[in-house]
């Protein structure tokens, strides 16, 4: 290992020396018609010989730029473009290597020149959108979206495929501004090639009625659209892979893609036993889908899916997809508990072993309507089905302070459940005038019902100390051999109604609204215990057991809200009342029925500034009023778990949420560098906490308290920066910081406390890449956690884990790409009997052929056979240590074929020459 290391560094070292010239190119940039800085304007550089993108720059808000780069070149080719305005072209020398072009004018765009220059802008600024040019970007030739995502300024792809744009997280995907397989962006980014992509828009995430009234978006969201080049949006597309591998691994996946102009229709599928339930093509990608070092038990999965979208006539758009899963997951874990009181200590040891078997159906539809310019008409229906077959086994001791032995429990349990549910979304909106005024109807609904059947044998015994002997002996039982039915029923129902007056022109508006919601829940289950006579489960009702409610939480919300939109800021203040009913019936039970009316002013604002287009700050203020659960308000005492007893408290009161947070957004397209900042406070009045008690015999009675005085802080300081070595080789780093501290107010077996928590988290991660041949990225992070509290008798808690890894990618021999992923981390915290400490190495080698549309790849998972899931979780009243079964070592090899038939010639990807004419 260390010898990989010393010739990694050696090999960049080495890399380091060229005989590149440093250039610097600055200017201004000045309006034509009125003389004013052009914030936001692209300017790069390309080589003149082959129009290869050398290095690129946005202009600031005083129109300035600076352009910082080295290059073989002796001269290149500046171009500077601004939506409105002429394309600036100019050939620039560079004897000198610090020139400054003074003030550069562009000229307006009257469209009416004999020939036009069209070049291709690596970035484009278009007021709330950010667009890259695909073709501006080099990746290797085989890449596929997330590829492409990894080489654009401010966006960052994690192992799992999250995206952040300038540290927003992306949370919607489009493919020509149309769904593409739902709410999962891996499936988009990993299977669609970069080479068909033409361009990448990033704008703020908004509903189709936002951006149909022209409403402000998500300020924390972000969406991508990848749009298609013309000759590629019509053909057939996808790839397929097979895979075996040692420890009888198997995978296999197919996608493939039809699209023509208007229709997209997708199909694809795929299964393995490794762990990965989403979909993974090519076999070259890393184990981004694996679920490692920390996963729960053996999971066999298969999936299926099809997705398609068109247009119907002018008026109607038409998307929707199917999707089909099923899962198998074997789970053996082992748990040792220390449970913390005020007074004393007890211990729990558990083992248990799980076999799970699901399988969901999901159907979901999209039709947008346009009758004209004026009216949007929007319906989104979905049904979704499941069914869950588990079958379980636990064998759980509980000793006191002194190791003695208070109770035992071991239960077999069998359960069948199904679910099905269907949800509609009805939304009706018109516009009025040219201001900005808007009037929209919106209803939901949703249906479900979840039946289940459930058989159960367990036994419970209970010790004591024979003084005579000096033996544990058993003083009490519960023993149980029982079978039940349920059937939880949810009905919801949403209408809401909103008019925005415009007061003064496209800056000042009222929003009016009223919401009113209703979700009604039906929970009744019957249990019946085992006749010894009959030997069969009698028709008598185990009424400790059983239970039939009724729920009803009924919302009407009138409220206003005032927007004053400028140029840099936008404000929004809201109000609202709440008037709540809450309603339980118990039909089992009359006398636990219960009714209560609870009234409430939600308040919210916000403020958003924009310093320049790509720096932005946010201020926000909400006040929300959150009901307890059916479960937290029932005084039915639920004795299914005999050494867990839960009673809810019909007293309980909603909660107030207080929330403040800050966030500031900046990326320097100069500099090649981003900041970003997160505050966030909640302060939570009537939070709704367990309370718990514990008696002689270690059984945990718990219920529910409204509390005052709970609060949590927490920030994150993100910044990244790229530094270009020459044409060829790159570094970038990226620091991030995350801290909390939070103050718990709650109860110990029925003795109340206060508990501080405070969390560190410092992670940093560098990236080294050389012209597509070779990129290595070290990463190290650190978890520090300290618990402190106000009794005495409770033990202050400290903790502190390490993590380093290492992403390798050569490309060093021509058609062969080797990848290594390795990571070691260390936690001292757990238990003896636990491992501390683990190394995880997983490597992948692949081999294109024929032409690169077939790939042949070797995967080793755990190639040191050191994988573990061992994990110490602490709260305020327990520290608990477990391990499970999890993947260890196999090696795979895998084979997959790529099929591409679309419609147009592929050709050069850089800047084209098109001669225009015009007739007047």
């Amino acid at each position: 290992m260390n010898k990989i290391y010393f010739s990694l560094i050696c090999l960049c070292s080495l890399l380091s020396f060229s005989q590149s010239k440093k250039f610097q190119i600055s200017g201004t940039l000045i309006s034509e018609d009125e003389k004013t800085p052009l914030e936001a304007a692209t300017i790069h550089v390309e080589r003149i010989k082959d129009s290869t993108l050398i290095t690129y720059s946005i202009s600031d808000k005083n129109g300035k730029f600076k352009l910082e780069d080295k290059t073989y070149s002796a001269s290149v080719n500046l171009f500077i473009s601004y939506v409105g305005y002429e394309t600036f072209k100019k050939k620039i020398d560079l004897n000198n290597p610090n020139i400054n072009l003074g003030e550069i004018v562009l000229k307006t765009d009257t469209n009416a020149l004999d020939e036009v220059l069209i070049t291709v802008a690596p970035i484009t600024i278009k007021k709330d959108t950010l667009e890259f040019n695909v073709s501006s970007f080099k990746t290797k030739k085989d890449a596929n979206v997330e590829d492409l995502l990894k080489k654009l300024p401010g966006v960052e792809v994690d192992t799992e495929g999250k995206i952040t744009v300038n540290g927003k997280e992306v949370n919607k995907v489009l493919v020509n501004g149309k769904t593409f397989f739902g709410d999962d962006p891996t499936i988009t980014t990993r299977n669609l090639k970069k080479e068909i992509i033409k361009k990448v828009q990033i704008t703020d995430t908004k509903t189709k009625t936002q951006a149909f009234t022209g409403e402000e978006g998500s300020q924390l969201n972000k969406t991508i659209n990848f749009t298609i080049k013309d000759d590629d949006n019509k053909g057939v597309f996808g790839s397929v892979a097979v895979g075996a591998g040692t420890d009888n691994r198997y995978e296999f996946s197919g996608m493939l893609n039809s699209f023509n102009k208007e229709r997209q229709i997708s199909v694809l599928g795929g299964g393995n036993n490794i762990n990965s339930p989403g979909f993974s093509f090519g076999g070259l990608q890393n184990f981004s889908n694996i679920q490692i070092g920390g996963s729960r038990g053996i999971v066999t999965s298969k999936n299926a899916g099809v997705n398609f979208s068109n247009s119907i006539g002018k008026y109607m758009d038409v998307s929707g997809d199917y999707f089909y899963s099923e899962s198998n997951t074997d789970n053996k874990t082992i748990t040792e508990r220390e449970n913390i009181l005020p007074d004393s200590r007890f211990f729990s040891n558990s083992e248990s072993i799980s076999l799970n078997d699901n399988n969901n159906h999901d159907v979901n539809l999209d039709f947008e309507i346009k009758i004209d310019s004026t009216l949007f008409i929007n319906v989104a229906p979905s049904f979704s089905s499941s069914e869950t077959l588990s079958n379980s086994s636990t064998d759980e001791k509980s000793l006191d302070e002194q190791n003695i032995l208070t109770n035992t429990s071991n239960a077999l349990t069998l359960n069948n459940a199904t679910n099905k549910s269907f949800n509609n979304r009805f939304g009706i909106t018109k516009r009025f005038g040219s201001q900005g005024a808007f009037l929209k109807f919106n209803m939901s609904n949703a249906i479900s019902s979840n039946k289940s059947d459930r058989t159960l044998n367990s036994e419970t015994y209970f010790y004591e100390v024979d003084q005579i002997n000096m033996e544990n002996t058993i003083r009490d039982s519960i023993i149980r051999n029982q079978k039940g039915d349920g059937n939880l029923k949810t009905d919801n129902l949403g209408l809401g109604l909103t008019y925005r007056f415009p007061i003064k022109g496209k800056e000042l508006f009222l929003d009016v609204s009223y919401n009113y919601n209703r979700n009604t829940q039906k929970n009744k289950r019957n249990t019946f215990d085992f006749d010894e006579d009959q030997q069969d489960y009698n028709n008598f009702i185990n009424e400790d057991l059983s239970s039939d409610f009724k729920y009803v939480n009924t919302t009407s919300t009138p409220g206003i809200a005032l927007t004053y939109k400028k140029e840099k800021f936008i404000t929004t203040l809201r109000s609202s009342y709440i008037l709540r009913t809450l309603e339980n019936t118990d039909k089992l039970r009359t006398q636990l029925s219960d009714k209560q009316d609870f009234e409430a002013l939600e308040l919210g604002a916000n403020l958003n500034y924009r310093f320049s287009e790509t720096s932005s700050a946010r201020l926000q203020y909400n006040l929300n009023n959150n009901s307890p659960q059916l479960s937290q308000l029932q005084t039915f005492e639920d004795v299914t778990n005999p050494l867990n007893i839960t009673v809810g408290n019909p007293e309980l009161e909603p909660a107030n949420n207080h929330s403040f947070n800050l966030s500031i957004h900046d990326f320097n397209f100069q500099k090649k560098s981003g900041l970003f900042v997160y505050f966030d406070a909640r302060f939570i009045n009537n939070q709704i906490v367990s309370k718990t008690s514990i008696d002689e015999d270690l059984i945990r009675r718990t219920s529910y308290a409204n509390i005052n005085g709970n609060y949590n802080l927490s920030n994150y300081i993100g910044l990244n920066k790229s530094i270009k070595i020459d044409s060829t080789k790159a570094f970038k780093y990226g620091l991030n910081l995350r801290t909390s501290l939070n103050k718990t107010i709650n109860f110990n077996n029925d003795v109340k406390y206060a508990s501080s928590n405070f969390s560190l988290n410092p992670r940093i991660q560098t990236t080294f890449s050389w012209n597509n041949v070779l990129e290595f990225t070290p990463n190290y992070g650190l978890a520090y956690n300290k618990t402190s509290f106000d009794i005495d008798t409770f033990q202050n808690q400290e903790f502190l884990t390490h993590s380093v890894g290492l992403r390798t990618s050569t490309l060093t021999l021509k058609r062969i790409d080797w990848r290594n992923d390795i990571s070691y981390n260390y936690n001292p915290n757990v238990a003896s009997g636990f491992q501390k400490s683990s190394w995880f190495w997983n490597s992948t080698v692949s081999y294109s052929m024929f032409e690169e549309r077939a790939t042949l790849t070797l995967k080793v998972y755990d190639l040191l056979n050191q994988n573990t899931n061992a994990r110490r979780i602490a709260s305020v009243d327990y520290i608990q240590d477990s391990q499970s079964n999890i993947l260890k070592r196999y090696f795979m090899l895998n084979f997959s074929w790529e099929l591409n038939k679309m419609g147009g010639k592929r050709g050069s990807m850089g800047r084209r020459r098109v001669i225009r004419h015009f007739t007047g």
